[in-house]
Formats: structure tokens, C-alpha cells, sequence
């Protein structure tokens, strides 16, 4: 199963397969990337003519929409020079403190001085996530076993590694709307759904077998189920509508499907992860077309993770095996590949699950580097 393979051991033989040669220019990269940022942060990157004077940095930033991301961008920028930059990078979340939660400052010295790390909510391995209507996340995580939320409207970090008598043992997926925080667990068996206090509002066990994803689609939710190789249609007080799929390599089936989201032009797109392709369905589970096929060159999939769509269509997909990011318009056609093996910024280890707000921020869950990146999509359509 997904949530129970060996991340080290895994980690351990591809950055072997890396070599030495990419250990040994590892500062080389990263001066070139922040000398490649400078420019890219730039009116040609962009797309306009340059402001007089100080006024150029922050109209770029104003311009672009995504002044609150940070002070001054900090790392590499796709695709490299000479190519106008798309995708930035932002930052990586490990911990509450990194998206600006801390304690209070009596507790931080009480930790300090007896030399504890005192209530410990680092991420282990960021599985699923999710963002909801306020600009936070939800991000499940098997490490841990628990589901953490950033409030960003409350500035309140929460977690929970049960809800009632349930206690989650793989929660690899998840969604939110309405206050209400549905949880698939793939070692349960069960999609659980609670609200914002942790109290359980139902669960859904009826046809699933090992739920390994979550999409939500006007008012109904879509579970991707890798035991029964179908997507489950629930409305979201858990009631089952339908399903669709079985098992097969033919248009609307699949091969242990995994991944699932929406578009805001009300296509379902599902990881068929042992078909290496992403399918594009309608929200009736008709196919519509397809993405990728099985290789190890661009374009192609080793072992495609999450998906999800910007506000442009353009689809971003995770691959386990190489360790990136592939984006492609919806036709198929490969626009931009991001990230190799590796712990730096834009570099992954196992990258799982995608969401994407609409702002085009882009995060990626990076359970082998324990992390969640950020990035954002400052290209035009």
C-alpha cells in the first residue's frame, strides 16, 4: 500500500542512483538558481516594461497578485534561463512556525530551558491535502497518523489523531467544504467526516475497500478507491449515489486508481496509477480523454501521484519514481517538468498530493523530505 512504503529505504537507492556528480554541484545550483531568480523576477520575466526606480520590485509583486507570499523571493524559478519563468518557488512548511504559529513566548523559554521540544507538530510524512475557502490547508499525515489544519483566518494550527473512538491508521487523503472535514483512511476502509472541533459527523463504509483519495464536485463527493480499481459518488452527508469504473485498460477503467480532484470546469481528473495516465472524465465518470503513458522520458509517468488544475487548466501531476512535477494543458501536451531527486528547494522525495488555490499557489506534500512546498504560478495563461 501507498502509506506503507519504506521512505527511507526507497530515498536511500534513488539518491544512489543520482550519483555523485549531482551531490558535488549542489552549491553551484543553488548559486546559479539565485542568480537565475534575480532576473526572473524581472518586467521581461513578466511580461512588461520596467518602473523608474524602487517602484520596480513592488509593482511586480502587486501586479502579479502574490505580494503576501513573502519579502523578496528566496529560491529557483522553472523553466531555467533563457525561458521566461512560470512556477517560483515560495517556501516549505514543516511545522506551525513556518506559516507563522507559535506559542506563547512563556512556553517557548519553558521548552528552552528544560531542553524540550515541547508539543511536537513537526510533519512526519505529509500525505494528502487540501485548501479551503479561507486560504489554510489540511494535510493528512501517515508518519503520524494524524490530520493537521492550518487556520490561516484564525492563525490556529489543530490536529487530530482521532475523532471519537476512531483512530486513524492511514489517512493518505482529504478534503474540506463547508466546515465539515472529510478524512479518507485506506487502512480502515472508511472516509470519515467531522467539523472543525473534532466532533465525528458520519462515516462511509458502505462499498469501499481501500479509499486512497477525495475530490469534491458541486455537493457531491468522489472517492477513488484502489481495492475495487471504481470512484464511490457520495452527497456530503455521506449518502452513496453511485460508482463507476472496474477494473481494465480501457477508456473509464482502471488499475488501481488512486488520486482524484476537480476542475471549475467540472471535469473529474483520476490517477489511473498502474495504467501510468491520468483520466479526464465528466461528473457522470464518462471519459473524455486522457493524459501520459508509461516511460521514463518527459511526458511520461513512473508512478503518477497527485493531480490538480490551476485556474488556467493546467494540470499538474506528481511522479514518485522521478521524483517532479509535470504540467500539462489538457489536451496532454507537456508544458513544464519540475524538481529531480533531492532535499533542496523544488526538489522531492516522493511527492504525493498536489492542491492548488485561486491564487495559484501550488502546494506539494514531500513526505520523504518531511515538508510541504510551496510554489506559485506567476506565468500568463
Amino acid at each position: 500500500m501507498d502509506h506503507a512504503e519504506n521512505i527511507p529505504h526507497i530515498l536511500m537507492k534513488k539518491r544512489q542512483r543520482t550519483g555523485a556528480l549531482q551531490d558535488a554541484g549542489a552549491n553551484l545550483r543553488a548559486l546559479m538558481n539565485a542568480q537565475r531568480l534575480g532576473v526572473r523576477w524581472s518586467s521581461t520575466a513578466l511580461g512588461w516594461r520596467r518602473p523608474a526606480g524602487g517602484l520596480f520590485i513592488a509593482a511586480i509583486f502587486f501586479a502579479a497578485g502574490i505580494f503576501n507570499i513573502v519579502a523578496a523571493p528566496t529560491g529557483p524559478a522553472w523553466p531555467p534561463l533563457p525561458d521566461v519563468a512560470r512556477v517560483v518557488f515560495v517556501r516549505s512548511i514543516t511545522q506551525p512556525a513556518d506559516v507563522g504559529i507559535k506559542g506563547s513566548a512563556l512556553k517557548r523559554f519553558a521548552n528552552w530551558f528544560v531542553g524540550s521540544a515541547g508539543d511536537d507538530k513537526r510533519l512526519v510524512n505529509p500525505f494528502g491535502i487540501a485548501l479551503d475557502e479561507s486560504g489554510g490547508f489540511c494535510v493528512t499525515d501517515t508518519g503520524a497518523n494524524r490530520v493537521c489544519r492550518f487556520d490561516a483566518a484564525n492563525q490556529r494550527w489543530q490536529q487530530w489523531d482521532h475523532i471519537g473512538n476512531i483512530h486513524f491508521a492511514a489517512p493518505v487523503a482529504v478534503a474540506e467544504k463547508g466546515g465539515i472535514i472529510f478524512v479518507a483512511d485506506s487502512a480502515l476502509g472508511e472516509v470519515v467526516a467531522f467539523d472543525l472541533t473534532g466532533k465525528l459527523q458520519f462515516e462511509i463504509k458502505q462499498g469501499l475497500t481501500r479509499p486512497s483519495g477525495l475530490a469534491i464536485l458541486g455537493n457531491q463527493l468522489y472517492v477513488s478507491d484502489a481495492g475495487c480499481h471504481c470512484v464511490g459518488v457520495f452527497d456530503l452527508q455521506g449518502n452513496r449515489v453511485t460508482n463507476f469504473g472496474e477494473r481494465g485498460t480501457g477508456p473509464g477503467e482502471f488499475n488501481f486508481p488512486t488520486h482524484i480532484t476537480a476542475d471549475n470546469q467540472g471535469h473529474l481528473l483520476v490517477t489511473d496509477s498502474l495504467n501510468s495516465r491520468i483520466q479526464v472524465l465528466d461528473a457522470s465518470g464518462k471519459y473524455l480523454s486522457e493524459i501520459g503513458s508509461a516511460g521514463d522520458t518527459s511526458g511520461h509517468f513512473g508512478r503518477p501521484k497527485g493531480v490538480a488544475v490551476d485556474t488556467f487548466g493546467h494540470i499538474y501531476v506528481a511522479d514518485a519514481v522521478f521524483d517532479n512535477l509535470q504540467i500539462f494543458d489538457l489536451s496532454g501536451r507537456l508544458l513544464l517538468s519540475i524538481g529531480q531527486t533531492g532535499t533542496g528547494p523544488g526538489e522531492f522525495g516522493l511527492p504525493n498530493g498536489i492542491a492548488i488555490g485561486a491564487d495559484n499557489r501550488i502546494y506539494v506534500t514531500d513526505p520523504g523530505n518531511h515538508r510541504i512546498q510551496v510554489f506559485q504560478y506567476v506565468g500568463q495563461q
